[in-house]
């Protein structure tokens, strides 16, 4: 026998915060010391077992697939403690062949779907059902047999052991010994040799490896504490011994000297294991088939739906005729039938289909599917892929065989409804969620490491905050670049040692989540092929991730959430209320006051172009074209950016568009010249150089790669192809080469960007036409979230839109749109479930008892009417609070002062109707009403709130203030272009300056603890919300006279990243109080829908005003509201370059200038003049 040796019992990484061994390390040590095999055996999983197999493989050394599973004491499905008992044993299996490995996944899975007790375990009977196939270690020191020997009950170890050499039988049965040095570990030793004579069994060595090298057991004492939430000084805690790590082979059998045997047995055991893992992520096997009528195979099937569908995207006519459309839809069944993925599609379409009938918003495609005109037709996808020049090949290529890959992207608080209809279509253990793990990054294992160290937060924060804020940073690279962290490990030796210790845990991995959106389904049960866990929810999630998934073949679909088309579907319905046949798919897309919006950077709300720097680009970009919306989405990424100004130089003729080659115009014409999409450059290699759209995927994989050898050759194909298609000379074919490699490192999957294009149109569009319904869909569906609800309610306001306060006559469960015939505008009223506190549920049936009916009269009817267990005392006052009982005139104080005795008016009126004293009376009576009477009769003293309260309350159960905005007087400064807003805070740069106005709403002073400098915690509002400003000594000093609660100031704030948070805070810079302006009460320019007011001093302007544009003069007691709103409409008829200026003259004399913004330039023509005579001179 070899002296080698073999680790047959080994954590990973995969033993969470527990196992320190990663695996291309564990496969370096195997192959320096000469090792033919190794096992691995996490804690009751296989979460790592494809990555281990693969990278085993690779390394040239036999992977030896196991776990280290928990044994219940009895049944597993007993989950209660047995007296005496611990609530499980270890065991070690391995896989010995493909059915042992099959068997360890099901007992695997078994133990965390039906046998979770603490930790995942299984029983006897569960080892002995999936027996085949399998070899067993009789465990560690915690092991069953090793427990009663310790007992000294060695009666009833013989009977353990005797149950698995039933089980297993003696050739695959093997008592495993330990020797740690621990007593405990050489009282078992000796009684397994003595069991192995008895029973004629085999010893075997391990050594329970949790990290590699003895060096490392500190640092993995530092993980155990991280896992065990304690303190490396704590006294009573976990600890593993020293001896824990990879030995040599030659350390393990002079550690067994005495039984050399016992380390042969691990080279025996090696010798067992024979079976190959299956992976081929090009095979379509495991996919489930999906059934079809007996009378006709699945590919006339097929190939019917697509027929059909073609009639029904493109007309009869056309579906017969059109030659290109024929051949294409010929070609991509046929692509589709050669590759085996007829299923796939069928599938894919039924599960869609299924959504769309059941009313389900559906997105219009995402990702490459959307260049497939099967997709298009079968109705997977809303795209036209002839429309907008989508291929193909970029989705599913013919020369390079790879399974599909459908997103698709659901309205989000339906989607669970769409996993579940295919849960039982296919079966509840054939369809599974997606385990994703979660590793110690580099910030956050230096915070790990400083806790469980004793460091206080703020110590670990400072190591922390050096390290640069740069996605996928390593603490390695992080020392490089930053010298003041490099000073800090070399001259500080307790940072020195957290540094070492953080440095060999980064990158382990931490625990398990679930993928947002990835769903398997599986051709039988998934246990047959993939190991199953629950997650929190207790729902079915697979103990492989997406990688290893693909590698093993499984179908894998993304089910995305996209809030947006909940947004567009809840717009709709509220559309259709009034206009009963409006369909978003029916919209034109070309619709001007779409683009004007969209030119006007009015996009707040509007699917991906609502961010600071997309609201500039679109100012500047001149969107006429849906296509235009196309190449923002790809345009506005890094990289991309900098070829904007060009783009929209050419884009507007200031710049000559020059093509290298005249074919190239073909390709790029849409885009000015500029191959902003992959496809474009798959295109421009097919045309100049006769490459098959599948090759020219090839050419655009390889130059994304930046292979050296794959681009010299494929860079000869291109030239060659060039002179023989096109006879275009070496020179200037390599120019092209060049010219294309640089645009693929750029290029943006043009299929993804036009489904998402389209979805950004459709919210521009409702924005634009429906403001109203579009506004109560986008607020329904942030009811959680104050913070955006207050941005959004701005929104309303500078849209000219009322956002009405909470009523609970007049409010529906969410934002309702409601005409105000006072007013001659439509406002949107606050939505119930919105109101912090309240809940949903309570509020339904509020609303349902008011439909039943009728109103509620007061606040005692309210609380009389509905039973007092869905409409307690925190709710009424959240109620009375926000303002929802102000139609019944009395003072929200008054009302909030008698909440108890309202509360008990309403209780006893209940007691009464469920003992039947009601009954007494004829139906008529109210008799519960006589009882609330009679407390309202009662005077309850109450103080009445002043403004600040009434607003503070309202603040903070809207979002919003109603009543008034403690900065309305200020509006005029906040509007001028001169300040950045709050809501755009996570949208500006790091580290750079900003200018704010707003209010100081709150105010906390402190002390540094160290020299006792005073600094300050501002809570800063202003209209679009509210954020947390620090204020450090040398500018509290500055400020201390404007630092007051209730002050007006300019902020000139530095942006930086909360460490805690990992979001965007301000620390002030400079603080400057701003006076109150003198502002005309009877005319609010927020309500008119002039947006982005440009205040000027009247001289100024006026002398401009003489010059050119249209000028229109209003006064204050002759005009109001109602003028704007028909000046507007008249601009809007007049859509032009012209600008329009208003002169307001106020009450006092005085006059202000205002700007309209872009969105009303006119075209000064004598109609447009005619229209305005009353306003104009």
């Amino acid at each position: 026998m070899s002296d080698s040796f073999v680790h047959l019992h080994l954590h990973t990484e995969y033993s969470l915060l527990d196992g320190a061994v990663k695996i291309a390390d564990l496969m370096a040590k195997v192959n320096r010391c000469k090792m033919p095999a190794v096992a691995m055996t996490d804690h009751g999983n296989l979460y790592g077992a494809i990555d281990f197999y693969k990278q085993a493989s690779k390394a040239g050394v036999k992977p030896i697939i196991g776990s280290e599973v928990y044994l219940s004491p009895g049944s597993m499905y007993e989950k209660k403690k047995v007296p005496g008992l611990p609530n499980a044993h270890h065991l070690t299996l391995l896989a010995k062949n493909a059915v042992g490995y099959e068997n360890l996944v099901r007992l695997v899975s078994q133990a965390h779907l039906d046998g979770f007790y603490y930790k995942p375990r299984i029983d006897k009977e569960a080892l002995n059902k999936y027996s085949e196939g399998i070899i067993c270690l009789s465990g560690c020191i915690n092991g069953e047999i090793n427990y009663w020997i310790q007992q000294d009950q060695l009666k009833i170890a013989r009977e353990k052991l005797s149950e698995y050499v039933d089980i297993y039988g003696k050739d695959d049965f093997y008592l495993e010994m330990h020797d740690h040095g621990m007593d405990q570990q050489r009282i078992c030793n000796r009684q397994l040799l003595e069991f192995c004579g008895e029973f004629s069994l085999k010893p075997v060595a391990a050594n329970d490896v949790h990290f590699l090298n003895r060096k490392d057991h500190e640092a993995h004492d530092v993980l155990i504490c991280i896992g065990t939430g304690k303190m490396v000084l704590d006294e009573n805690r976990m600890r593993y011994s020293p001896e824990v790590h990879f030995k040599t082979a030659r350390e393990m059998r002079q550690l067994f000297k005495e039984v050399p045997v016992a380390c042969d047995n691990t080279l025996e055991i090696a010798e067992k294991i024979n079976f190959d893992l299956v992976l081929d992520s090009t095979s379509s096997e495991r996919y489930p088939e999906y059934e079809v009528n007996l009378s006709s195979s699945r590919e006339d099937y097929f190939r019917e739906l697509c027929e059909e569908g073609l009639i029904e995207r493109y007309g009869s006519e056309r579906a017969k005729n059109d030659e290109e459309l024929r051949n294409r839809l010929d070609y991509e069944i046929g692509i589709m039938e050669r590759m085996g993925f007829v299923s796939y599609f069928l599938i894919t379409w039924d599960f869609i289909k299924w959504a769309k009938d059941n009313k389900i918003p559906v997105g219009p495609g995402r990702g490459s599917a959307a260049g497939s005109l099967v997709a298009y037709v079968l109705g997977i996808t809303d795209l036209d892929p002839l429309r907008y020049g989508l291929i193909f090949e970029r989705f599913l290529n013919p020369e390079r065989v790879s399974p599909p890959d459908v997103d698709v992207d659901f309205c989000q608080t339906r989607r669970p409804e769409v996993i579940e209809y295919v849960r039982q279509k296919y079966g509840e253990k054939c369809v599974s969620h997606i385990i994703t793990f979660g590793t110690l990054g580099a910030k956050s294992v230096v915070r790990d490491v400083g806790r469980v160290m004793g460091w206080s937060y703020g110590e670990a924060d400072r190591i922390a905050k050096m390290i640069p804020n740069e996605l996928g940073i390593t603490l390695t690279s992080a020392r490089k670049k930053n010298p003041e962290l490099k000073e800090a490990i070399a001259s500080e030796p307790a940072t020195e040692q957290l540094w070492e210790y953080s440095t060999f845990l980064e990158g382990l991995t931490r625990g398990v989540g679930i993928h947002a959106a990835g769903i398997v389904i599986g051709d039988c049960e998934l246990d047959v092929h993939v190991p199953l866990t629950r997650g929190n929810e207790n729902e079915v999630v697979t103990q492989y991730a997406m990688k290893p998934l693909t590698d093993l073949g499984m179908l894998k679909m993304d089910f995305l959430g996209l809030k947006t088309l909940t947004v567009i579907q809840d717009a709709v319905d509220i559309i259709n209320i009034k206009q009963s046949n409006f369909d978003i798919s029916n919209i034109p897309i070309d619709d001007k006051k779409t683009f004007a919006l969209l030119n006007a950077g009015e996009t707040c709300g509007v699917f991906q172009l609502e961010s600071g720097g997309m609201v500039a680009l679109c100012k500047q970009f001149g969107v006429n074209r849906i296509e235009d919306i196309i190449a923002l989405i790809a345009l506005y990424r890094p990289g991309p950016m900098e070829l904007i100004p060009d783009f929209i130089d050419r884009k507007k003729g200031k710049k000559k568009v020059e093509y290298l080659h005249p074919l190239l115009e073909e390709v790029s014409k849409e885009t000015h010249g500029i191959l902003i999409y992959q496809e474009q450059v798959q295109k421009a290699a097919n045309v100049l150089a006769g490459y098959s759209l599948g090759d020219a995927d090839l050419l655009r994989r390889a130059m994304g790669k930046k292979d050296p050898d794959e681009m010299a050759k494929q860079r000869t194909i291109f030239v060659e192809g060039c002179k023989k298609y096109n006879e275009i000379a070496d020179k200037k074919a390599n120019g092209i080469f060049d010219l294309l490699e640089k645009f693929a490192g750029y290029g943006f999957n043009k299929s993804h960007s036009a489904a998402y294009g389209l979805i950004s149109y459709q919210t521009a569009y409702l924005k634009a036409n429906y403001p109203v319904e579009f506004m109560s869909a986008l607020l329904s569906n942030e009811i959680n979230n104050t913070d955006k609800i207050s941005v959004f309610v701005e929104e309303c306001k500078s849209m000219g839109i009322k956002v009405l306060p909470p009523d609970v006559n007049r409010s529906q469960l969410k934002f309702s749109p409601e005409y105000s015939e006072e007013d001659n505008i439509d406002s949107i009223r606050y939505g119930l479930a919105a109101i912090k506190n309240v809940g949903s549920a309570a509020m339904n049936l509020a609303v349902t008892e008011r439909n039943q009916s009728g109103d509620y009269s007061s606040a005692d009817d309210f609380a009389r009417r509905l039973e007092s267990r869905s409409v307690n005392k925190k709710i009424l006052e959240s109620l009375t609070k926000a303002g929802a009982f102000d139609f019944s005139e009395e003072e929200r104080a008054s009302i909030f002062s008698r909440i108890d005795t309202i509360i008990s008016a309403a209780s006893l009126a209940q007691k009464d109707r469920v003992s039947g004293q009601t009954s007494l009376f004829d139906e008529d009576t109210d008799y519960g009403s006589s009882q609330t009477n009679m407390f309202n009769n009662v005077e309850v003293e109450f103080e009445p709130w002043n403004e600040d309260e009434i607003l503070a309350a309202e603040r903070e159960l809207l979002g919003f203030y109603v009543t008034g905005h403690p900065l309305d007087s200020y509006r005029a400064y906040f509007s001028s272009g001169n300040y950045r807003r709050l809501s755009e805070l996570q949208d500006l740069r790091e580290n750079k300056k900003y200018s704010f106005m707003g209010r100081i709403a709150g105010l906390e002073k402190m002390f540094t603890k160290k020299a006792g400098k005073p600094f300050a915690k501002l809570n800063f509002e202003e209209f679009t919300g509210q954020t947390e400003v620090m204020v450090w000594s040398e500018v509290f000093v500055r400020s201390t006279e404007v630092l007051q609660v209730g002050a007006v100031i300019e902020l000139l704030g530095k942006v930086e990243l909360d460490s805690r948070t990992e979001t965007k805070r301000l620390t002030a810079e400079k603080i400057t109080p701003i006076s109150k302006p003198i502002v005309d009460s009877n005319f609010k320019i927020e309500e008119s829908k002039v947006n982005d007011p440009l205040v000027k001093s009247s001289d100024g302007l006026q002398n401009e005003n003489q010059k050119s544009g249209v000028n229109v003069y209003l006064k204050s007691g002759v005009h109001d509201k109602s003028d704007l709103h028909k000046i507007r409409d008249i601009l809007m008829d007049h859509p032009g370059d012209n600008t329009v200026r208003i002169q307001y003259t106020t009450s006092n004399g005085s006059t202000v200038w205002l700007k309209a913004g872009p969105r009303y330039l006119v075209n000064d023509c004598e109609n447009l003049r005619a229209e305005l005579a009353n306003w104009m001179r």
